[in-house]
């Protein structure tokens, strides 16, 4: 499998990088980025062969099954299509659209060309995560509520990796965008009611920095979701699910009951690395002809409800 890494040298390009060295018979055969200095040092510090500063010079390569998007938000719909519309397979980075409109013409899009198409719905590959719905798929486990903490401190325009950013996140796009398709993957339901809070506007950034999120599945589940970038603490998403059968708090890739006490995930998934599991994910669909856990099929519903929660600011 020869696989390009787009905005490659950005934080989750490099996570991806990663990811990849540690899958078998998967070769890096091209990055992008938009600097042509960076992207040419990091191609030659991994031993990649090909680095370019547009995706289309990646598309017309030979060398190239397929490839995965850690490029600006803003960018991601049009570029999954692109590279659809080139043959080529690819994973798109959460979320895989910033509006519902291009949501819809990305699946679309997927289904006329019949490739692999998939959205970086990494809270569904966590182990921790994983644990809970192996349970709650063998009749062990129904959510009652989910109890979600999505904060960051992040009042500037930068990365993960502190670095300046030539685009600005979204809580609710991107953000939101994680325990959304979380809660109805988990709960295997379609939300039913859903809306929304945003706080003020960043004078310069011109989002909002805090939100509150409310959702109901026609089961009577529910969601509670904050977000801020205005948390000067712990920065992260924490999710807390209250079940028929017990409490768990998930932290990434790492679970404790309601008592935090450590649950052992060993032997729910081959790695402990979320941006592997969803690598290894994307390969093997390609692979075996399938379509994968997360195709933006899948996703598309979160979508949706996404897309509600942000008319429902307005009212």
């Amino acid at each position: 499998m020869r696989i390009c890494v787009a905005g490659a040298y950005g934080a989750f390009g490099l996570k991806h990088l990663d990811a990849l060295a540690n899958i078998e018979e998967v070769e890096v055969t091209s990055v992008m980025g938009p600097n042509r200095e960076r992207i040419e040092a990091l191609a030659a510090e991994r031993g990649i062969g090909h680095a370019a500063t547009a995706l289309e010079d990646c598309l017309a390569r030979d060398d190239v099954d397929a490839v995965i998007l850690s490029t600006p938000t803003q960018l991601h719909a049009a570029q999954a299509i692109a590279c659809l519309e080139a043959g080529k397979h690819v994973l798109v980075e959460i979320p895989m659209a910033d509006n519902l409109a291009d949501s819809r013409r990305l699946v679309e899009k997927q289904k006329q060309t019949g490739l692999v198409a998939m959205a970086g719905q990494v809270r569904r590959f966590n182990p921790s995560h994983q644990w809970i719905h192996n349970r709650i798929v063998a009749g062990e486990l129904k959510i009652q509520q989910m109890d979600v903490q999505t904060y960051f401190f992040r009042r500037t325009n930068t990365n993960a990796k502190g670095e300046p950013r030539s685009w600005t996140d979204h809580l609710l796009w991107h953000h939101a965008c994680h325990t959304v398709d979380l809660f109805q993957y988990q709960t295997g339901e379609t939300v039913s009611e859903a809306c929304g809070l945003e706080g003020p506007h960043h004078p310069e950034l011109g989002i909002a920095m805090d939100m509150s999120i409310g959702m109901k599945t026609p089961s009577g589940a529910l969601c509670t979701l904050s977000l801020s970038f205005n948390n000067d603490g712990p920065l992260g998403t924490f999710f807390r699910y209250i079940c028929d059968n017990g409490t768990y708090v998930a932290r990434y890739d790492d679970l404790f009951d309601g008592y935090d006490r450590p649950i052992d995930l060993s032997g729910v998934a081959v790695s402990n690395n979320g941006i592997e599991l969803i690598d290894r994910e994307f390969v093997s669909a390609i692979r075996e002809g399938r379509e994968p856990n997360a195709s933006v099929a899948q996703v598309l519903p979160a979508m949706e409800t996404l897309d509600r929660i942000e008319r429902s600011f307005s009212r």
